[in-house]
């Protein structure tokens, strides 16, 4: 009845809030209310009571909201707030005359909220004409969005009675208990409401334990959700004024004694262990570098990098020959500042560099496209003379806010699920905290750039006698810049075989008869990295033959001389060098078999090679802080039978344009559908016949998929046009894109697809053994779902790159992005 008569009143509810801390409000109550029963008038007097109490509750937007969410203090309590969420507090704030319910609310139902986006598109798309006729069975993954409790609940049913007021006790049961707080089944014709004190008293369990409470327990309504006909649930929280310990004790003893029993509620940790299941294949296989920038006193400069094994070699690019970055100089001060003044959540840019090699010394060139847009000259120049060098690249640049607090991530585990639980959930060590207590920013770096794109910047005509004043785009050298900590990734050893560490003598004879004299620093079955004794002339790709004469004297059964193995890595120092195992036809390999033997008979001897992390922790904070603020568009292919089908897309922090697009159509809930951006058929024709046979260890496949967007259009079916191609040849495209162009959106995505392995189970070892514990069939379910992912793939937006070597003119493109960057407006 409370809920009809507020829903009923909803617009006089609304407009009553709005004078709540007004000196004069109840004489505007009386005049707004007079036409209202005096049931009616007392329960929109208690609604606005509830308003006015004050709360201290902990304000975080963070991917909540479309905005930009940044620290924000009130009372010595920190927030994280966007700017239109900040608007609303500080009005609300000085309405109200201090932190309430009231701003609390209006704060949380701003428009750019993502719950209200869903809601508003949710009912759009119950309207006839917006509803799409497709089967929904890719998942959502909200990255980062998994919240830990501080204790379990056991689902545990037993009779009670609430005392709604003194003269009212009901009947009830209960669906779950905690030491603070449960979950209670109460008949619909019972109305409470949130904030509403009840007293229970447990019956189920008073019949047969003596509790030592007189007047029951007091609890506090979290919240009523409607869950049938028959019956609420009534979220609850104790108050805790009873202050008696022996029940505590008993209670707390109680649970962790029976929930076996009774099992334990597995909400949470199952929606952890998915989200966090997605995210262990996603961030290692990203191909983008993660530079984390701090701040002291005024500089802004890059501090950390986090490095996977598909993006160290944008970190080894900006290494000079000293093996120094030159990342400070080159996203320098000046280029940062110019990056933040970019209202956007997520600041871009396209940054171009090339080095130039003068005694053995790399000098590095770069230049942004704002930078060569106010310069035409120089931009002439600037790309025909930077395209002919082979160390040409284009970056996408993206710029957003980074916290120190986001580097702990704890479990979805209470403390009380076991005793080592305690200790995982602590938060980074102070040493940890030390390295990124200054972070402000992370820059994510992303090799865009094609062959295609760089042989067309080779067509610009320039002036070589003003080859000279390319200078100004030139980098000096530091003598002793900031240190730029590199960090790599770590997770599950992925390798099919573990490797041991040996030293013992080879020779590598290459096809012309010259010989190079090494030795092992590990080997595995298939495989050995070895260390040589001066730079090597061959590369990634050479056949060699190798022999081991020591390894030789301990066995006549295997010929260790000429086996040949295939090189598939040369350091940049060319002196240490990765080697597998290459077979002839199906005959065996002398090498793979003696090492095969070597190893069953000599395991307890042999030390597995493993490298310790330098800053223990550091990694971890590392990654937490990468998973809270991603902006990309992540999505998984999962193998049905002999066929890959898109299963689950990832939204993080930042929602991409495609996102956007979901949410325009109401379709960015649990499930979703991307058919029309990437179908089926084109993961059948186009992407399949080039990953098949690709594996985990590959470097991902670069697509690109061209998007029209016709946003009139009721449906995103009929709404959207899409092509994907798997070269950099895209003229047969021209009148496709021409007529986006002219009419519609047109979004260019870059693609980069990778083969996974076994999924890191290690990285949810402690939620997958809960869960197994209490209902062993899900922690399979879930296994078994994280095994069907058979690739991860990434989409960069690289519209404006793209379409600037197509033959397009500006004015066409311009007026496009013009359309495109109103149509975003609107919606965030």
């Amino acid at each position: 009845m409370t809920d009809d008569i507020l829903f009923k009143y909803e617009s006089l509810v609304d407009e009553l809030k709005s004078y709540l801390g007004n000196s004069k409000f109840d004489s505007i109550f009386k005049s707004k209310t007079a036409g209202l029963t005096k049931p009616e008038q007392f329960l929109i007097k208690m609604e606005m009571s509830r308003l006015s109490q004050p709360i201290a509750r902990f304000i975080d937007l963070r991917g909540q909201v479309t905005g930009q969410v940044k620290p924000f203090e009130y009372e010595g309590k920190q927030h994280f707030m966007d700017e239109t969420a900040i608007e609303v507090f500080e009005k609300a704030i000085e309405r109200h005359g201090g932190y309430t319910l009231a701003v609390y609310e209006a704060v949380m139902n701003t428009d750019n909220n993502h719950r209200v986006m869903q809601k508003k598109a949710a009912q759009l798309a119950q309207q006839p004409e917006h509803q799409e006729e497709q089967n929904f069975d890719c998942q959502v993954i909200k990255f980062a969005s998994y919240e830990s409790r501080r204790e379990e609940r056991m689902n545990y049913s037993i009779k009670i009675t609430v005392e709604l007021e003194k003269s009212n006790t009901v009947a009830a049961t209960t669906s779950d208990i905690s030491l603070s707080g449960a979950k209670i089944k109460l008949a619909p014709r019972y109305h409470v409401k949130r904030g509403q004190i009840l007293g229970l008293r447990l019956v189920g369990l008073e019949q047969d334990f003596e509790l030592g409470l007189k007047n029951g327990i007091q609890y506090e309504v979290v919240a009523v959700e409607k869950v049938s006909a028959d019956f609420n649930h009534i979220r609850l929280k104790r108050t805790f004024v009873e202050n008696n310990d022996k029940f505590d004790g008993f209670l707390e003893s109680f649970i962790h004694g029976n929930k076996r029993r009774y099992k334990v509620n597995l909400d949470n940790t199952l929606d952890a262990v998915v989200s966090k299941g997605y995210e262990q294949y996603y961030i290692p296989r990203v191909t983008s570098l993660f530079t984390f920038f701090s701040q002291h006193d005024d500089k802004i400069y890059p501090s950390l990098v986090l490095t996977t094994e598909n993006n160290i070699f944008i970190q080894r690019y900006f290494c000079d020959e000293r093996k120094l970055s030159c990342l400070y100089t080159i996203l320098n001060q000046q280029r940062i500042n110019l990056l933040l003044s970019d209202p956007s959540p997520v600041k871009e840019e396209y940054l171009y560099t090339f080095t130039h090699v003068v005694g053995g010394k790399v000098y590095y060139y770069s230049a942004t496209r704002s930078e060569l847009a106010t310069e035409p000259e120089l931009k002439q120049l600037f790309f025909g003379f930077g395209s002919q060098k082979e160390s040409w690249q284009c970056f996408k640049v993206q710029l957003m806010p980074s916290h120190p607090d986001d580097s702990f991530i704890p479990l979805s585990l209470p403390n009380t699920a076991g005793k080592d639980i305690e200790k995982l959930n602590k938060p980074p060590t102070p040493r940890v905290q030390g390295m990124v207590k200054d972070v402000k920013y992370l820059v994510i770096l992303t090799s865009v750039g094609t062959k295609t794109e760089q042989t067309h910047y080779q067509t610009f005509s320039y002036d070589k006698s003003l080859v000279n004043q390319l200078k100004r785009f030139g980098h000096g050298k530091h003598k002793a810049p900031p240190k730029l900590e590199t960090v790599d990734l770590e997770y599950v050893n992925l390798r099919a075989h573990k490797r041991y560490l040996y030293k013992t003598d080879i020779l590598i004879t290459l096809p012309d008869e010259q010989v190079y004299t090494a030795h092992s620093r590990d080997f595995s079955v298939m495989g050995l990295q070895i260390e040589c004794q001066q730079p090597v002339s061959f590369n990634k790709g050479d056949v060699v033959e190798l022999s081991m004469p020591e390894l030789q004297k301990i066995t006549k059964k295997y010929q260790l001389s000429a086996l040949k193995y295939e090189v598939m890595a040369v350091s940049k120092s060319l002196t240490t060098i990765n080697l597998k195992a290459t077979r002839i036809a199906d005959l065996p390999h002398m090498g793979v078999k003696f090492f095969t033997q070597l190893i069953e008979n000599n395991k307890d001897k042999l030390k597995v090679s493993e490298e310790a992390p330098k800053i223990p922790g550091l990694s971890t904070a590392l990654r937490n802080m990468v998973t809270k603020s991603v902006c990309q568009f992540p999505f998984y292919l999962h193998k049905e039978s002999a066929h890959f089908k898109t299963g689950a897309i990832g939204h993080g922090l930042y929602p991409s344009s495609l996102h956007t697009i979901l949410q325009n159509y109401g379709l960015l809930n649990d499930t979703t559908t991307i058919d029309p951006f990437l179908s089926t058929e084109q993961i059948t024709d186009i992407i399949t016949p080039l990953i098949k046979d690709r594996s985990r260890q590959d470097p991902p496949l670069q697509f690109t998929l061209f998007i029209r967007f016709d946003p009139k259009k009721s449906t995103l079916q009929e709404a959207v046009k899409s092509q994907c191609v798997a070269d950099d040849n895209f003229s047969p495209l021209h009148l496709f894109l021409k007529k986006g162009l002219k009419s519609e959106l047109v979004f260019v995505m870059r693609l980069y697809i990778s083969r996974t392995g076994r999924p890191d189970t290690d990285y949810l070892s402690n939620e997958l053994k809960y869960v197994s514990q209490y209902a062993l069939h899900k922690a399979k379910d879930l296994e078994e779902a994280l095994w069907s992912v058979a690739g991860v793939g990434d989409m960069v937006d690289v519209t404006d790159e793209t379409l600037s070597h197509l033959d397009f003119t500006a004015e066409l493109i311009e007026q496009m992005n013009k359309r495109k960057q109103i149509w975003l407006k609107r919606l965030t």
